[in-house]
């Protein structure tokens, strides 16, 4: 029997290294029912380790696959609880938990493959192993994990993990209370001293649901509280609380001031891919008006003496007061627009087809030509455009070929240089940051495409700025320390609108949001010892359940506990650790 347990640690072991030698490969199969997964122990939300960039062992069941006709192949179930049946059918399927009787075993073949005693231990140890489990236990579990304590780069114990999960509770007072999650804690480990520390997050901007139906959001500002001296399960978060925000903004919601340069921004998109591509998928027109005949109303416009004259001067037109756009549109909407940047506002609001933008710059070049207009333009534009305008000051205009992509080309670059200079003019009046950290972004030394991409991440810059400004009313030096973050990220990584940049705030700049609202998660931690021989028990009181692969008997984002009460459910998650030391 020994024997054989033995040769099971030593294969097992054996695939968990090599998984974790493997660059290549981020899952294998064991057992053929069993899928291991190496992923980022930090996104396992039911716990409140922290892996930092170390990835994790992830055991699971392994889903059934699809056959060639696109249907599942069949897969015992004698085995299956109702929940796998029912995941194993939805469309896109949840991870599939362990039995209990699997996940111990498991943890078992981990824990004696650690011990030197048991089994020769090469460094470096195995990565920390987390197993789904199926909560078929009285005490729910939902997870059992396990990993290496290491003195002197040498494995000389293990701790080991339960998660527990309860839910949907529908009366607070059913939750652990404090004193009983201290009292668990001395239990297992009878310590002479132990520290407490709180934390919760906060939903600033979501999702929301009205009226039943939830509006989606790409974009989210969450905020992270810690703090010491806890006094009970679900307090506030103290006003001396450590508070982070996270922000993460996706372009392009019609519900924001930014959405009118977005536009702007999605129709350079459009002429950059067409660039690279030769392929446009055009816009819906803004204007009822063709692109060419708002071309030549334009043109006769300037070609007025009065209309002239005022182009010569320079002079911003007068505005209405009772039609005056909100104060960020009327801050980022410049009143100095030259001839090509109000040519490109008549043109990415009307053009349609290839033909429009080659017809209406026909159209300019000729009038330049003719001596029919002369239009004042910014020094620093560097658009083709621009060129020839300043060459039609000294009637020496070069001959300009309006085919092929050449066309493209000439209204890209006026939109770029009209946007930069839209961008490059409210960080600057707004005084977030100064022209030299901004060379970067305005540079005209790299070729098109690449000025669209770091116009493009400025553009994200604006919408996170813009949405910290007008949502949460952040003060200007927290503003500043936004921008420089984000422009220093964006300096060295890609567009993504998924990155969360992380912002320190103080808590009561945002009391009014939180003091009254109930946590997406509010937690607390329970430890003793230190090093790596330090052991936590901790409480996550969560909106929702914090394992993908529970199923809840419905949804219980909107629901409360009862029809006079506005408290709503909540789940909790409980976290015990047991330390190990090997002789």
């Amino acid at each position: 029997m020994a024997t054989k347990v033995l040769s099971c640690v030593k294969e097992f072991f054996n695939t968990l290294r090599a998984l974790q030698e493997d660059k290549n490969n981020d899952s294998c199969t064991y057992e053929d029912e069993i899928r291991i997964w190496k992923k980022d122990g930090n996104r396992i939300a039911a716990l409140s380790l922290d892996y930092g960039d170390q990835e994790v062992f992830i055991c699971e069941k392994t889903v059934p696959k699809l056959n060639d006709s696109g249907e599942e192949s069949s897969f015992e179930t004698s085995n299956c609880t109702d929940g796998d049946v029912l995941t194993a059918l939805q469309p896109e399927l949840a991870p599939q938990p362990l039995t209990i009787r699997k996940a111990r075993q498991l943890l078992s073949w981990y824990t004696l493959s650690q011990n030197a005693n048991v089994h020769s231990v090469d460094d470096p140890a195995l990565r920390p192993l987390w197993v789904r489990c199926d909560m078929s236990d009285p005490a729910r579990t939902i997870w059992f994990g396990a990993e290496g304590v290491c003195v002197a780069n040498k494995v000389c114990g293990v701790k080991l993990y339960s998660v527990t999960f309860t839910g949907p509770v529908v009366n607070k007072s059913a939750l652990i209370t404090l004193d009983e999650l201290k009292r668990e804690h001395k239990k297992r480990h009878h310590p002479s001293t132990m520290a407490i520390k709180g934390n919760a997050k906060f939903v600033l901007l979501g999702s929301t649901v009205v009226e039943n139906t939830t509006i989606e959001s790409q974009s989210s500002v969450t905020v992270d509280f810690t703090w010491s001296h806890v006094e009970s399960v679900l307090e506030t978060p103290p006003l001396s609380s450590t508070a982070t925000l996270n922000i993460k903004v996706a372009s392009g919601d019609t519900r924001t001031p930014m959405f009118a340069m977005f536009r702007e921004l999605q129709f350079l998109q459009i002429l950059a891919d067409g660039l690279r591509t030769g392929k446009m998928e055009w816009l819906d027109p803004l204007e009822s008006k063709s692109a060419v005949d708002l071309t030549k109303e334009y043109l006769e416009e300037l070609q007025s003496p009065i209309k002239l004259q005022q182009e010569q001067a320079s002079k911003p037109a007068e505005t209405n007061p009772e039609s005056d756009p909100p104060l960020f549109n009327s801050l980022l909407e410049r009143g100095d627009l030259d001839f090509v940047e109000q040519l490109w506002v008549h043109m990415q609001k009307s053009v349609t087809c290839y033909q429009d933008i080659g017809d209406s710059l026909k159209l300019v070049i000729e009038a330049l030509t003719y001596g029919y207009i002369k239009p004042w333009i910014h020094r620093d534009n560097s658009s083709s455009l621009s060129k020839l305008i300043l060459q039609s000051y000294h009637q020496k205009i070069e001959r300009v070929s309006l085919t092929g992509l050449t066309p493209v080309q000439m209204l890209l670059e006026m939109g770029l240089d009209k946007m930069r200079k839209d961008y490059f003019n409210y960080l600057i009046e707004e005084e977030l940051t100064t022209a030299n950290n901004l060379c970067y972004y305005l540079s005209t030394e790299v070729d098109l495409q690449e000025q669209f991409v770091r116009l493009k991440k400025l553009h994200h810059l604006l919408e996170i700025v813009v949405t910290c400004t007008t949502f949460l009313g952040l003060p200007k030096d927290r503003l500043l320390l936004l921008t420089k973050l984000c422009l220093q990220h964006y300096k060295i990584s890609p567009y993504n609108e998924k990155h969360e940049f992380k912002l320190k705030i103080k808590p009561e700049l945002i009391t009014h949001f939180y003091q009254k609202e109930h946590p997406a998660v509010w937690g607390v931690d329970v430890s003793s010892g230190q090093g790596p021989h330090k052991v936590t028990t901790s409480l996550k009181v969560s909106d929702r359940p914090l394992v993908d692969h529970v199923i809840s008997e419905g949804d219980y984002s909107n629901e409360t506990a009862n029809d006079d009460s506005t408290e709503p459910v909540c789940f909790s998650t409980l976290v015990c650790c047991s330390l190990v030391n090997f002789a």
